[in-house]
């Protein structure tokens, strides 16, 4: 990735799994659904992304079935 560039991808939350510290969250890459969905399948890499918190309302902000942007920005 160049300085400066960024790439986008579009993940589904596909679990939310509350713990007694906090959470645990699992996207995994949009697929089919639309044109949108499909464009970015077409680029997107499979695999997951999996956020593991210890904040109870970063949980509260992902919803199981809803879609997500993701932004890669390189960091400096």
């Amino acid at each position: 990735m160049k300085n400066n560039m960024a790439s986008r991808a579009k993940f589904k939350c596909e679990e939310v799994t509350l713990t007694t510290t906090g959470g645990v969250i699992k996207l995994l890459p949009v697929t089919t659904g639309n044109p949108e969905n499909e464009k970015f399948f077409k680029w997107t890499p499979h695999g997951e992304i999996k956020i593991g918190t210890i904040n109870p309302e970063v949980v509260k902000d992902f919803v199981p079935g809803k879609e997500y942007y993701v932004d890669f920005t390189q960091a400096e």
